[in-house]
C-alpha cells in the first residue's frame, strides 16, 4: 500500500461484534491471563490500542516493530538508556532539539555515560568515535536550523564500525523520510508534533528491528512511560490524515520560504527545499518532501522579534510544532531555552531567529499575515 492508504488502513483492529470500522477503545488496565500467549498490561506496551498504532507507524516507516510512549523525550531517554551502560560513549549531533541536548548534558554524567557533541559533518562524527562508542545520534532536518545530514553516509560509516545509529525523524515525518531504508538502525519521533498533528496529544515513538525493540521494551516496561487507550485512539485518528496534512504543509512551507527570501527585512531563511540551501541536494535525495518546518532571521536593526510576533494575527506565537494551525516561536526562549547563551551562539541560534511551523491553512493567507507584520 502507498502512504495515504497505509495511514488509513494499516494496524486497524477489526471489531467483529459491531462491524465498526474504527479500532475500539479498550479501556481495561486489567486483562485475563489464563491460556493467553502473553500477559497484557498497559505498562508492557501490548494492549490492543497500543498495538494498533505501532503497527500503523511501522507500516509507514518500513519497520518491523516499535513502541509508543507518553512523550517524545520518554521515547528518546528510554531508548538511549536501554542501549547504553556506564562507561559507554555516544556521539551526538550538536544541532539537535534543545530538550535532547539538555537531557544529554544534564543526565549522562550521573550514569557514567560519556558523550561527545559534534557537527553533522560526517568526518567530524567519525573523528569523535572512541573504542567504547556504542551509538551515534543524529537529527535531520535539524531543530531549529534545518540542517541536513547525509543519512546513508552516517549509516555506512557506523555499520563499518559496528555502531548503532539513532535518528530523530520528527521534522521529516515518516511521510517525507524513511531512515531505515538508508541503513539507520533506530528511528525516533516526538509524536506530539506531526503524528498527533492537532496540538492536543503528547506522545513519542521508536521503531526498529524486532530484536532492537525487544531490547528497548525491557527498559520501557521498567521506566513506565506508556500510553492509555484514549490517547492511543486519538493517535490512530490522527495518523489516518497525516499523509494529506504533511503534503499540504510541504507545499505551503516551500511557498512561504520563497516569499521570505525576497523580503528585505529577512536576513536568512533556513528551508531545505530552497535550492540555495547548503543541504538541498542531499535532502532531495533522501526526502520525498521537504517538510512543514522552516526558520528565518529578522533584520533586528529594523524590526525586533517581539514586535513582529505581536503584530501577527493569523499565526500564533506558541510552543511545539506540527499541528494543523501555523504557529511560530523564538527558539532562544522556547525549544532551546535550556541551552546556555554560549551554546546557542556556537550553533548559530540568535535572538532574531524565529521557527515557523506551517499548518494546513492557505499559503496566501499565511504570507499575507507575515507581510503585514513586517510592514
Amino acid at each position: 500500500m502507498k502512504k495515504n492508504t497505509q495511514c488509513v488502513h494499516s494496524g486497524t483492529f477489526p471489531d467483529p461484534r459491531t462491524g465498526g470500522i474504527n479500532t475500539p477503545i479498550f479501556t481495561s488496565s486489567s486483562f485475563e491471563y489464563l491460556d493467553t500467549p502473553e500477559n497484557v498490561y498497559p505498562r508492557y506496551f501490548n494492549t490492543p490500542n497500543q498495538k494498533a498504532i505501532i503497527k500503523k507507524l511501522c507500516a509507514l516507516e518500513n519497520a518491523e516493530d516499535g513502541l509508543f510512549f507518553s512523550s517524545g523525550m520518554a521515547a528518546i531517554s528510554t531508548t538511549i538508556f536501554a542501549l547504553l551502560s556506564s562507561g559507554d560513549h555516544i556521539v551526538l549531533q550538536r544541532d539537535i532539539y534543545g530538550g535532547t541536548h539538555h537531557f544529554a548534558t544534564a543526565e549522562f554524567d550521573k550514569f557514567g555515560i560519556q558523550y561527545t557533541l559534534v557537527s553533522n559533518n560526517i568526518a567530524e562524527l567519525e573523528s569523535a568515535i572512541r573504542p567504547n562508542t556504542r551509538t551515534i545520534y543524529i537529527e535531520t532536518p535539524s531543530n531549529p536550523l534545518l540542517l541536513i545530514t547525509d543519512i546513508a553516509a552516517v549509516a555506512r560509516m557506523a555499520k563499518s564500525k559496528n555502531i548503532l545509529t539513532l535518528i530523530d525523524n520528527t521534522f521529516a515525518t515518516p511521510i517525507n523520510q524513511n531512515p531505515l531504508d538508508f541503513g539507520i538502525d533506530i528511528v525516533l519521533h516526538s509524536g506530539t508534533k506531526y503524528i498527533g498533528g492537532h496540538s492536543d496529544i503528547c506522545c513519542g515513538a521508536v521503531v526498529a528491528s524486532r530484536a532492537l525493540i525487544a531490547r528497548i521494551r525491557e527498559s520501557a516496561a521498567n521506566f513506565g512511560g506508556s500510553l492509555n487507550a484514549v490517547t492511543c485512539y486519538l493517535i490512530e485518528r490522527s495518523l489516518k490524515t497525516m499523509g494529506i496534512r504533511v503534503a499540504q504543509q510541504n507545499t505551503s512551507a516551500l511557498a512561504i520560504a520563497g516569499y521570505l527570501q525576497t523580503n528585505p527585512l529577512i536576513r536568512k531563511v533556513n528551508y531545505p527545499g530552497l535550492n540555495n540551501h547548503p543541504g538541498f541536494e542531499i535532502a532531495a535525495a533522501q526526502m520525498k518532501g521537504f517538510g512543514g518546518m522552516l526558520s528565518f532571521e529578522l533584520d533586528d536593526q529594523r524590526i525586533s522579534s517581539r514586535e513582529f510576533l505581536q503584530k501577527l494575527n493569523l499565526i500564533k506565537p506558541a510552543l511545539s510544532l506540527g499541528g494543523v494551525e501555523t504557529i511560530i516561536c523564538a527558539p532562544v526562549t522556547t525549544s532551546h531555552e535550556k541551552m546556555s547563551s554560549a551554546e546557542r551562539a556556537e550553533l548559530g541560534i540568535t535572538d532574531s531567529l524565529l521557527r515557523l511551523s506551517v499548518g494546513i491553512e492557505d499559503a496566501d493567507d499565511l504570507i499575507a499575515d507575515i507581510d503585514q507584520a513586517l510592514g
